[in-house]
């Protein structure tokens, strides 16, 4: 609930996340179906920012690392964000090297 109030929120309706690998998810319904999805294959992982966000304009990016609390991080990736009229048009996930 928690999850789906966020992205009532901060998204679009028309939404759409690019995952790396070839998933289009549009609307906020998809986007909170396949959140769910990532987060059960890894309950326990947890985001960890790498430094703080960076806004330019309309779009920003978060760089990022996740894995379970207390352990190294199983893998980095960037977000990079789209906004119209303050609220998150599109995400488009790239995963990283990790640091």
């Amino acid at each position: 609930m928690r999850r789906r109030a966020a992205i009532d929120e901060i998204f679009h309706e028309d939404a759409v996340f690019h995952d790396p690998k070839g998933g289009v998810f549009r609307g906020r319904d998809e986007i909170d179906r396949i959140a769910g999805l990532i987060k059960a294959t890894h309950p326990d992982f947890e985001y960890q920012p790498l430094v703080a966000p960076e806004e330019l304009g309309d779009a920003g990016r978060v760089r990022w690392v996740s894995g379970a609390p207390g352990k190294p991080p199983a893998y980095a990736g960037t977000d990079f964000i789209v906004a119209r009229n303050g609220r998150i048009a599109s995400v488009y996930l790239f995963f990283d090297t990790l640091p």
